[in-house]
């Protein structure tokens, strides 16, 4: 069951869903969509900023939230709640309302699981996981809204040939040593020497220099 979840993070990985989101801008762009491909790169390159900023601030100065062990949102949760329900619901553009809303729900339970697969495989708290699910359901919905005015968009099955060798494929690849950067960042701008980490609110340790 355990290799289960560890599977299905790694759905959530950036490897996976970094992509995935360049895969829709790139969908877009083709169809000429210059609003809608402006729209979500913002959504989407917003959504990123919190995750990373978040991260940095609790990494390299320890700000976060010890109550509810919130250091930070959730990448992997994040990006799939963003990616999958918007790449459903853009893929099944053209078909009729009930398939489209099928899909796009079938992306948000799937951004679901992947968040509690991140509690299960012990990379992040409950609130964590909980707040990056919720941004990026946030960053779909407002870009789902967005584009519900736009005109009909053709090439829907195209968007599906991007996205499924991604999906084969970007699993079995290099992880992307994103949390690595993160970290190393964090460290460089706070210039302290080692990061803080969520078992520093169980147990005091010397104050970091």
């Amino acid at each position: 069951m355990m290799m289960w979840w560890h599977s299905l993070s790694v759905v959530g990985s950036l490897a996976v869903t970094g992509p995935i989101g360049v895969a829709i801008a790139v969908w877009l762009m083709a169809g000429k969509s210059w609003r809608l491909t402006a729209a979500w790169v913002l959504l989407f390159g917003a959504g990123m900023a919190l995750v990373v900023a978040t991260k940095i601030a609790f990494i390299g100065w320890g700000i976060g939230v010890q109550s509810v062990e919130f250091g930070g949102f959730s990448g992997h949760a994040m990006r799939a709640a963003a990616v999958f329900p918007v790449a459903g619901f853009l893929a099944l553009r053209s078909s009729p309302p009930a398939a489209r809303q099928w899909a796009t729900a079938a992306g948000v339970l799937l951004a679901v699981l992947i968040a509690i697969s991140r509690v299960r495989v012990h990379e992040h708290s409950i609130s964590e996981a909980v707040c990056g699910c919720l941004l990026g359901l946030a960053v779909a919905a407002a870009f789902i809204w967005y584009a519900g005015a736009e005109e009909h968009m053709a090439m829907s099955r195209v968007l599906v040939m991007l996205c499924l060798p991604i999906l084969l494929v970007a699993p079995r690849a290099e992880p992307v040593p994103a949390e690595r950067w993160i970290t190393h960042a964090a460290l460089y701008l706070s210039g302290h020497d080692r990061p803080y980490t969520r078992q520093m609110w169980q147990q005091p340790l010397p104050r970091l220099r």
